[in-house]
């Protein structure tokens, strides 16, 4: 079945189709991602830490009774949360680190928290 004359005639052809293509250009959006992508997950990573503040400074207020204090706090701290994840994003997104060392920690190298050696 293998000296079948059809199938190496198929093979021929096949390999002159792939040869005549060329190399296959990836499109732009198999590698890299539209700056809109990336405009929006940064949004909601800083959306998502503000809300995130939000709530647990509000729960905690409705439990202990300090309305705004502990709310207001919690939403200065969820924004910090949020820059700093949004700091490890834009990192990630230049080639600085990998996806995996933003995600372990996100403001890792961040401009004057950390050691200055790491340069």
């Amino acid at each position: 079945m293998s000296d079948d004359p059809d199938a190496d005639r198929l093979r021929a052809l096949e390999a002159r189709i792939a040869a005549a293509r060329g190399p296959e250009a990836k499109h732009h959006m198999d590698d890299h991602h539209s700056q809109a992508q990336l405009a929006w997950r940064m949004v909601i990573e800083l959306v998502a830490g503000l809300g995130i503040g939000f709530g647990i400074g509000y729960g905690l207020d409705a439990l202990l009774g300090t309305t705004p204090w502990l709310m207001v706090v919690f939403v200065f701290v969820g924004f910090a949360a949020g820059v700093k994840t949004m700091i490890g994003s834009a990192r990630e997104m230049q080639g600085q680190i990998g996806a995996t060392e933003a995600l372990k920690d996100p403001g890792a190298g961040a401009s004057g928290w950390a050691d200055e050696d790491d340069d």
